[in-house]
């Protein structure tokens, strides 16, 4: 792939990996991507530019990592690109993908288990006992801290027992930015905390939000309430799909290539300026069963 990102007619596909974790985390994606003939670029934060194995020995470059500079990381390598890809993210992936479309950036948007947004005050007790380890402490400040396999087991792979989800702890699992955890979680009631958003923007891409109806640390009530927002203020589109029985694992997990291809249809479908979706449709031959549903509530 050249520097600029583009080795075919179709659209280049932007994978925004989240907390605890790398671009491994997408290596499905990519491959199932790459195959039906898109441009993916997979970038890493900055300062995690290494193997999963690398980042665990030295984990320093999370500590004390900012939101904020995350968010410029990927606005840097998005501006270089010959034309506004696709941006999707997954868990503060998704976030970061929020952030991105607000700025101008993308030709659609795609949040995956996404954290919410500043303001959203919406924290579900699962999602608590998940981060507990972290935010229970305030000494992890700007800390790089990692997950326990059994903190992880029930934070992201909820859907495996503990040994199959120990495999996927030891080939995925990274240490995580406190800081960024924390700023997240003191963004609840804050309207301009470092998660900031313009809920009113009429001019960004289109933003489709997916959320699994199993996931322990991003719950679809946080999913739906961050659409809300936008749905409330904005006339862009915002759309939502709920996966029932999907993880936080859910881009890894049994049966992820449905939520792949309907990501990228999606995305395809409402992306300004790009292929057709039938384009899409056929690359994706023969066409998976879609079964996740609709929430109504988010509609109406």
């Amino acid at each position: 792939m050249g520097a600029n990102g583009r080795t075919s007619n179709k659209p280049t596909i932007v994978l925004v990996h989240g907390l605890w974790l790398t671009p491994r985390s997408w290596e499905g994606w990519i491959d199932r991507y790459q195959k039906a003939g898109y441009n993916v670029i997979a970038p890493s934060w900055p300062g995690l530019e290494g193997e999963v194995e690398a980042v665990r020995k030295d984990p320093s470059p999370l500590k004390g990592l900012k939101l904020k500079t995350v968010v410029d990381h990927y606005d840097r390598i998005i501006r270089k690109l010959d034309a506004q890809p696709i941006l999707m993210g997954h868990s503060f992936g998704g976030l970061i993908v929020q952030m991105l479309v607000d700025r101008g950036l993308g030709s659609a948007g795609v949040a995956v288990d996404s954290a919410q947004s500043a303001a959203v005050p919406v924290l579900p007790l699962s999602s608590v006992w998940a981060t507990i380890t972290v935010l229970g402490n305030p000494f992890t400040f700007n800390a790089a801290v990692g997950l326990s396999p059994e903190k992880f087991n029930y934070a992201f792979t909820n859907e495996l027992d503990a040994v199959e989800s120990r495999k996927v702890y030891d080939r995925y699992q990274i240490p995580g930015s406190g800081r960024i955890l924390w700023d997240a979680a003191l963004s609840l009631l804050n309207p301009n905390a470092s998660s900031k958003v313009n809920y009113g923007n009429n001019n960004r891409a289109p933003l489709l939000f997916i959320a699994g109806g199993n996931d322990h640390l991003v719950p679809p009530a946080i999913n739906k309430a961050n659409v809300r927002k936008y749905i409330k203020n904005s006339s862009a589109v915002t759309d939502y799909r709920e996966f029932p029985n999907r993880t936080h694992h859910t881009v890894g997990q049994k049966g992820w290539e449905e939520v792949a291809d309907f990501a990228i249809q999606w995305a395809t479908e409402h992306a300004r300026d790009q292929v057709t979706l039938a384009d899409v449709k056929s690359a994706f031959a023969p066409t998976t069963t879609q079964s996740g549903t609709r929430s109504t509530e988010i509609r109406t």
